[in-house]
């Protein structure tokens, strides 16, 4: 089993680099989608995405229950999670436990037996927001990738769709 974390900034490529990664193993692929289609412009990404992928893909729809979904769907092929970010902020947004829910999944994902390859955002090298909700998110993203990336056994940081080994 492996785990494979790919971070990197918006439009670096690191959706192509994680899709990439997940159909190298073996089986049909799993897309475990945490981005709700709340306005136009999010279903015209969504969409962009899923013609990029192809119909070969079994895809789940998981805003929030994002270990339970790994769980019912492990032992089948590699499951792509697509973002943590995202993830983190329908967490927040529903006022869930966040800091709970990162350490249940950090927690789970050694005892999984498929591969999982997560995409993230890098959102903390930027001007530091001018507000604090802005700033709550940036330092919980910033801690749940360094939960994450601290369990995984690989991760990518994708720059202008190259990426560059990091452990």
């Amino acid at each position: 089993m492996a785990v494979i974390l790919i971070t990197g900034g918006a439009r670096s490529g690191k959706s192509k680099r994680a899709e990439m990664r997940t159909r190298a193993f073996p089986g049909q692929p799993v897309y475990v989608a945490t981005a709700e289609a709340l306005d136009a412009e999010m279903e015209a990404r969504i969409a962009k995405h899923r013609e990029r992928r192809g119909t070969d893909w079994i895809e789940r729809e998981v805003p929030l229950d994002l270990v339970p979904a790994l769980l019912a769907t492990d032992g089948s092929g590699a499951r792509l999670v697509d973002c943590l970010t995202l993830w983190l902020s329908n967490l927040m947004h529903t006022e869930r436990d966040w800091e709970r829910e990162v350490r249940e999944l950090a927690g789970a994902l050694p005892r999984l037996k498929s591969p999982v390859v997560f995409v993230t955002n890098e959102v903390g090298l930027g001007i530091v927001p001018d507000n604090a909700l802005a700033r709550s998110y940036r330092d919980a993203a910033g801690i749940m990738n360094q939960t994450i990336a601290a369990v995984a056994d690989e991760v990518e940081f994708v720059v202008a769709g190259l990426p560059m080994k990091l452990k």
